[in-house]
């Protein structure tokens, strides 16, 4: 089963946030975490947040285990960009390129077994001959 997270209109450049997200892809879910929690970006922190978004859609609309919840897939689109410009020289403007991203983060997990009820079979005895009862038996030697 497959869990799908995104995030959208992220202020930040794509180039920054796909060297995080190249640090998780096939990571389980909790080093994952552990790894994005001590990563000093501003990236680790948006990622973070869209990954535990696919932990809890998995764990409450899919009802699967988040212990067995693997990373497939970690990748960064490109927004749009805000232009702006900023003023130099003489009256000239150079253009400021404001970029934007989209994460997107893919969660691989088994769905729970279903607990099977075995199946009760019924053993039929076999019915051998009876032997004598005792007092068939004592009655056959008295009159012997």
């Amino acid at each position: 089963m497959e869990v799908k997270s995104t995030t959208k209109y992220v202020r930040l450049s794509p180039q920054k946030a796909r060297d995080v997200a190249r640090e998780i892809q096939g990571l389980p879910v909790s080093s994952a975490l552990d790894i994005l929690n001590f990563t000093p970006k501003k990236a680790a922190t948006l990622i973070g947040k869209t990954l535990k978004t696919a932990i809890a859609d998995a764990e409450n609309n899919y009802s699967l285990d988040t212990n067995t919840l693997i990373i497939k897939e970690a990748t960064i689109g490109a927004g749009p960009t805000l232009r702006r410009h900023t003023p130099r020289a003489k009256g000239s403007a150079s253009p400021i390129l404001k970029r934007t991203s989209h994460i997107y983060i893919t969660l691989v997990g088994s769905a729970p077994e279903k607990k099977k009820r075995p199946v009760s079979k019924i053993v039929h005895k076999k019915t051998e001959p009876a032997a004598p009862a005792a007092e068939e038996v004592t009655a056959t030697e008295e009159q012997a």
